[in-house]
This record gives C-alpha cells, sequence and structure tokens, in this order.
C-alpha cells in the first residue's frame, strides 16, 4: 500500500510563486513515476508534471517554463515549484504514484491540496 499526502497550497496572487510538496508512505517498490494533476470545477483531472524513477521529466504544455517538477528518492518526496502563477492554475492538485508490476499500472492518489489564484 502507498499513502500519498500533499502540502503547500494556498491563495497566492497572480504572477506570485507556490511549492507544494506530496510525502509518500508505505512501499515505494516498482514506483515507476510520481506526478501532480489537478482538477477544477470546469475541467477533468488533467496532468500537470510526472517524473520518472529516472529523473526524466515531462510536463502540460500549459506549465512548461512555470513550472518544476523534483523528487528526493531518499525522503520519498515529490515536489512542484510553481511560479508565474496564472488565474487558471487555480484547481485542487493531487500527487499522483503509479507502481507498475507484470506490465500493470497501479495508480494512487492524494487527497489533493487547494491552490488559489487571485486578487
Amino acid at each position: 500500500q502507498l499513502v500519498l499526502v500533499e502540502s503547500g497550497g494556498g491563495l497566492v496572487q497572480p504572477g506570485g510563486s507556490l511549492r507544494l510538496s506530496c510525502a509518500a508512505s508505505g512501499s515505494m517498490f516498482s514506483i515507476k513515476s510520481l506526478g501532480w494533476y489537478r482538477q477544477s470545477p470546469e475541467k477533468e483531472r488533467e496532468l500537470v508534471a510526472t517524473i520518472t524513477s529516472g529523473g526524466s521529466t515531462n510536463y502540460a504544455d500549459s506549465v512548461k517554463g512555470r513550472f518544476t517538477i523534483s523528487r528526493d528518492n531518499a525522503k520519498n518526496t515529490v515536489d512542484l515549484q510553481m511560479n508565474s502563477l496564472k488565474p487558471e492554475d487555480t484547481a485542487i492538485y493531487y500527487c499522483n504514484a503509479v507502481r507498475s508490476i507484470l506490465k500493470r499500472d497501479m495508480n494512487y492518489w492524494g487527497k489533493g491540496t487547494l491552490v488559489t489564484v487571485s486578487s
């Protein structure tokens, strides 16, 4: 089992910055990637950024150049540094982990943390 707990959300003005953190507890066996997704009332849940166990990263086009994902394998954490925030970044941000065993992927999700970008 794997439990993910997010922290760091809050209210920020447009152009500001926030850093989200996700702590994973439990077995990290065969975890091939960690990442962040977000969901707003107007949209379905969408990928924000992912990072593999080897350190390769992937970003949504809408956040490229503004957000940076990083992980600390020793602490089992994954962070999302968000800069130049826009009102459209307002959403609940969810931490995600993907475990791959025998070519089958299992997704784990945190409960989410709210990010509000508003003046």
